[in-house]
Protein backbone atom coordinates (compact mmCIF):
# COMPACT_ATOMS: atom_id res chain seq x y z
CA UNK A 1 0.00 0.00 0.00
CA UNK A 2 1.63 3.51 -0.68
CA UNK A 3 -1.67 5.16 -0.23
CA UNK A 4 -2.20 7.90 2.83
CA UNK A 5 -0.64 6.98 5.89
CA UNK A 6 -2.64 6.97 8.93
CA UNK A 7 -1.67 6.25 12.95
CA UNK A 8 -2.85 3.25 14.37
CA UNK A 9 -3.00 2.14 18.60
CA UNK A 10 -4.42 -0.97 19.82
CA UNK A 11 -6.24 -1.53 22.92
CA UNK A 12 -3.86 -3.90 25.15
CA UNK A 13 -6.50 -6.62 24.77
CA UNK A 14 -5.82 -7.02 21.54
CA UNK A 15 -1.98 -7.04 21.56
CA UNK A 16 -2.03 -10.59 21.53
CA UNK A 17 -2.94 -10.38 17.50
CA UNK A 18 -0.28 -8.15 16.42
CA UNK A 19 3.16 -8.10 16.01
CA UNK A 20 5.58 -7.08 18.77
CA UNK A 21 6.00 -3.77 16.71
CA UNK A 22 2.52 -2.23 17.24
CA UNK A 23 2.17 -2.89 20.83
CA UNK A 24 3.93 0.38 21.62
CA UNK A 25 1.38 2.81 20.98
CA UNK A 26 0.31 4.04 17.71
CA UNK A 27 2.36 3.07 15.17
CA UNK A 28 2.24 3.88 11.54
CA UNK A 29 0.42 2.60 8.84
CA UNK A 30 0.37 2.81 5.25
CA UNK A 31 -3.18 2.55 3.38
CA UNK A 32 -4.58 2.36 -0.41
CA UNK A 33 -6.99 5.36 -0.14
CA UNK A 34 -10.09 3.00 -0.76
CA UNK A 35 -10.07 -0.08 1.52
CA UNK A 36 -12.50 0.83 5.10
CA UNK A 37 -10.89 1.01 8.20
CA UNK A 38 -12.42 -2.24 9.22
CA UNK A 39 -10.34 -4.17 6.47
CA UNK A 40 -7.26 -2.26 7.48
CA UNK A 41 -7.74 -3.53 11.08
CA UNK A 42 -8.25 -7.26 10.07
CA UNK A 43 -5.35 -7.05 7.86
CA UNK A 44 -3.37 -5.81 10.55
CA UNK A 45 -4.44 -9.04 12.33
CA UNK A 46 -7.26 -8.14 14.53
CA UNK A 47 -10.52 -9.65 13.96
CA UNK A 48 -13.36 -7.40 13.99
CA UNK A 49 -15.24 -9.53 16.37
CA UNK A 50 -12.46 -8.37 18.73
CA UNK A 51 -13.19 -4.96 18.12
CA UNK A 52 -15.65 -2.96 20.41
CA UNK A 53 -15.33 0.54 18.73
CA UNK A 54 -13.06 2.62 16.56
CA UNK A 55 -12.02 6.09 17.66
CA UNK A 56 -10.88 8.24 14.93
CA UNK A 57 -8.98 11.60 15.99
CA UNK A 58 -11.14 10.96 19.24
CA UNK A 59 -14.50 10.60 17.24
CA UNK A 60 -16.25 7.03 16.84
CA UNK A 61 -16.74 6.04 13.55
CA UNK A 62 -17.97 3.00 11.62
CA UNK A 63 -15.96 0.30 10.59
CA UNK A 64 -16.62 1.26 7.13
CA UNK A 65 -15.21 4.64 7.54
CA UNK A 66 -12.34 5.36 5.41
CA UNK A 67 -9.03 6.35 6.71
CA UNK A 68 -7.60 9.76 5.55
CA UNK A 69 -4.14 10.83 5.83
CA UNK A 70 -2.29 11.30 9.26
CA UNK A 71 -5.49 10.39 11.22
CA UNK A 72 -4.83 8.84 14.62
CA UNK A 73 -6.82 5.36 15.02
CA UNK A 74 -7.42 3.96 18.29
CA UNK A 75 -8.56 0.30 18.21
CA UNK A 76 -10.97 -0.30 21.49
CA UNK A 77 -11.76 -4.03 22.56
CA UNK A 78 -14.77 -5.42 23.33
CA UNK A 79 -16.60 -4.39 26.29
CA UNK A 80 -17.29 -6.91 29.05
CA UNK A 81 -19.87 -8.11 29.70
CA UNK A 82 -20.94 -8.18 25.41
CA UNK A 83 -24.39 -7.88 24.58
CA UNK A 84 -25.49 -9.60 21.44
CA UNK A 85 -28.55 -7.80 20.27
CA UNK A 86 -30.92 -9.44 17.83
CA UNK A 87 -31.62 -12.65 19.09
CA UNK A 88 -31.46 -14.79 22.57
CA UNK A 89 -27.57 -16.04 23.28
CA UNK A 90 -26.53 -19.21 22.38
CA UNK A 91 -23.55 -20.19 20.88
CA UNK A 92 -22.09 -22.81 18.16
CA UNK A 93 -18.53 -24.42 18.85
CA UNK A 94 -16.40 -25.37 15.76
CA UNK A 95 -14.47 -29.15 16.40
CA UNK A 96 -11.84 -27.96 18.26
CA UNK A 97 -13.78 -26.84 21.28
CA UNK A 98 -15.56 -29.86 22.81
CA UNK A 99 -15.11 -29.79 26.23
CA UNK A 100 -15.94 -26.32 26.51
CA UNK A 101 -19.34 -26.87 24.66
CA UNK A 102 -19.67 -29.88 26.99
CA UNK A 103 -19.31 -27.57 30.17
CA UNK A 104 -21.75 -25.11 28.50
CA UNK A 105 -24.27 -27.48 28.54
CA UNK A 106 -23.67 -28.87 31.49
CA UNK A 107 -24.47 -25.20 32.58
CA UNK A 108 -27.99 -24.87 30.66
CA UNK A 109 -26.47 -22.70 28.07
CA UNK A 110 -27.96 -23.52 24.62
CA UNK A 111 -24.39 -24.79 22.57
CA UNK A 112 -24.21 -26.08 19.27
CA UNK A 113 -21.30 -28.43 18.97
CA UNK A 114 -19.90 -29.73 15.13
CA UNK A 115 -17.58 -32.99 16.20
CA UNK A 116 -16.39 -33.40 12.47
CA UNK A 117 -14.65 -30.14 10.38
CA UNK A 118 -17.71 -29.15 8.24
CA UNK A 119 -15.27 -26.26 6.81
CA UNK A 120 -15.44 -22.59 7.43
CA UNK A 121 -18.06 -21.82 4.98
CA UNK A 122 -20.46 -24.08 6.75
CA UNK A 123 -19.79 -23.38 10.35
CA UNK A 124 -20.61 -19.47 8.84
CA UNK A 125 -23.08 -20.13 6.85
CA UNK A 126 -24.72 -22.13 10.69
CA UNK A 127 -23.88 -19.12 12.53
CA UNK A 128 -26.10 -16.79 10.27
CA UNK A 129 -29.20 -19.29 10.06
CA UNK A 130 -29.43 -20.12 13.73
CA UNK A 131 -28.06 -16.67 15.26
CA UNK A 132 -25.25 -18.24 17.00
CA UNK A 133 -22.36 -16.76 18.41
CA UNK A 134 -19.73 -18.67 16.82
CA UNK A 135 -16.41 -19.87 18.90
CA UNK A 136 -13.44 -20.44 17.70
CA UNK A 137 -9.65 -19.94 17.59
CA UNK A 138 -9.73 -19.78 14.22
CA UNK A 139 -8.96 -16.01 12.62
CA UNK A 140 -9.80 -16.53 9.50
CA UNK A 141 -12.79 -18.08 10.22
CA UNK A 142 -14.10 -15.29 12.37
CA UNK A 143 -13.05 -13.11 9.45
CA UNK A 144 -15.59 -14.74 7.37
CA UNK A 145 -18.35 -12.03 6.05
CA UNK A 146 -21.47 -14.62 6.28
CA UNK A 147 -21.23 -14.74 9.97
CA UNK A 148 -24.03 -13.75 12.00
CA UNK A 149 -21.51 -13.17 15.50
CA UNK A 150 -18.42 -14.23 16.40
CA UNK A 151 -15.91 -14.21 19.16
CA UNK A 152 -12.27 -15.95 19.82
CA UNK A 153 -11.32 -17.83 22.33
CA UNK A 154 -8.26 -16.48 24.02
CA UNK A 155 -7.00 -19.92 25.87
CA UNK A 156 -6.13 -23.46 24.84
CA UNK A 157 -6.91 -24.54 28.66
CA UNK A 158 -10.82 -25.25 28.93
CA UNK A 159 -10.65 -23.66 32.42
CA UNK A 160 -9.90 -20.71 31.14
CA UNK A 161 -11.86 -20.97 27.92
CA UNK A 162 -14.78 -21.70 30.11
CA UNK A 163 -13.98 -18.71 32.46
CA UNK A 164 -13.81 -16.24 29.60
CA UNK A 165 -16.96 -17.19 27.84
CA UNK A 166 -18.92 -16.52 30.77
CA UNK A 167 -17.23 -13.43 31.98
CA UNK A 168 -17.85 -12.07 28.05
CA UNK A 169 -21.06 -12.91 27.42
CA UNK A 170 -22.50 -12.90 31.06
CA UNK A 171 -25.09 -16.30 30.00
CA UNK A 172 -27.72 -16.83 32.19
CA UNK A 173 -27.02 -20.04 33.73
CA UNK A 174 -29.19 -23.31 34.20
CA UNK A 175 -27.17 -26.29 35.25
CA UNK A 176 -28.41 -29.79 34.13
CA UNK A 177 -30.55 -29.55 32.19
CA UNK A 178 -29.20 -29.86 29.09
CA UNK A 179 -27.96 -33.10 27.62
CA UNK A 180 -23.77 -32.58 26.92
CA UNK A 181 -24.04 -35.13 24.13
CA UNK A 182 -26.42 -33.24 22.12
CA UNK A 183 -27.56 -30.38 23.72
CA UNK A 184 -30.85 -31.34 24.26
CA UNK A 185 -33.02 -30.54 27.49
CA UNK A 186 -32.83 -32.93 30.11
CA UNK A 187 -36.57 -34.54 31.58
CA UNK A 188 -37.17 -36.31 34.79
CA UNK A 189 -37.20 -39.89 34.40
CA UNK A 190 -38.08 -43.05 36.56
CA UNK A 191 -35.50 -45.92 36.21
CA UNK A 192 -37.81 -47.98 34.14
CA UNK A 193 -37.93 -45.64 31.54
CA UNK A 194 -33.98 -45.79 31.05
CA UNK A 195 -33.26 -49.16 32.21
CA UNK A 196 -32.24 -50.22 28.92
CA UNK A 197 -29.57 -48.06 29.58
CA UNK A 198 -28.33 -48.88 32.95
CA UNK A 199 -26.09 -51.58 34.11
CA UNK A 200 -27.23 -53.87 37.42
CA UNK A 201 -24.84 -51.98 39.82
CA UNK A 202 -25.79 -48.63 38.69
CA UNK A 203 -29.89 -50.26 38.62
CA UNK A 204 -28.88 -51.49 42.39
CA UNK A 205 -27.41 -48.18 43.39
CA UNK A 206 -29.05 -44.85 41.97
CA UNK A 207 -33.17 -44.19 41.84
CA UNK A 208 -33.02 -40.58 40.69
CA UNK A 209 -32.42 -39.91 36.52
CA UNK A 210 -33.19 -37.86 34.05
CA UNK A 211 -33.53 -38.74 29.98
CA UNK A 212 -32.40 -36.26 27.03
CA UNK A 213 -35.98 -35.30 25.27
CA UNK A 214 -33.95 -35.26 21.98
CA UNK A 215 -31.21 -38.27 22.24
CA UNK A 216 -32.65 -39.85 24.85
CA UNK A 217 -29.76 -40.57 26.87
CA UNK A 218 -29.52 -41.20 30.79
CA UNK A 219 -28.22 -39.20 32.97
CA UNK A 220 -27.64 -39.94 36.95
CA UNK A 221 -25.32 -38.85 39.76
CA UNK A 222 -22.31 -41.24 38.94
CA UNK A 223 -18.53 -41.16 39.30
CA UNK A 224 -17.72 -38.51 38.02
CA UNK A 225 -20.71 -36.03 39.40
CA UNK A 226 -18.00 -34.56 41.89
CA UNK A 227 -16.12 -33.30 39.11
CA UNK A 228 -19.24 -32.13 37.39
CA UNK A 229 -20.34 -30.52 40.40
CA UNK A 230 -16.97 -28.63 41.07
CA UNK A 231 -17.33 -27.51 37.55
CA UNK A 232 -20.76 -25.93 38.03
CA UNK A 233 -19.74 -24.49 42.05
CA UNK A 234 -17.13 -22.87 40.42
CA UNK A 235 -19.07 -21.32 37.48
CA UNK A 236 -21.81 -20.05 39.76
CA UNK A 237 -19.44 -18.68 42.13
CA UNK A 238 -18.41 -16.11 38.97
CA UNK A 239 -21.71 -15.19 38.77
CA UNK A 240 -22.06 -14.63 42.93
CA UNK A 241 -18.74 -12.66 42.81
CA UNK A 242 -19.30 -10.16 39.80
CA UNK A 243 -17.26 -12.26 37.35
Amino acid sequence: MNGPEIHVEFAPGLHLFVPHARRRGATPVATDGVSSLGHVVESLGVPLTEVGGLLVDGREVPVSHVPRAEERVQVRAVARPQRVPGAPLRFLLDVHLGTLARRLRLLGVDTAYESTDIGDAALAARSAAEKRVLLSRDRGLLRRRELWAGAFVYSTRPDDQLRDVLDRFDPELRPWTRCSACNGLLKQATKDEVADQLEHGTQRTYDVFAQCRDCGRAYWKGAHHDQLEAIVEKALGMRTQGG
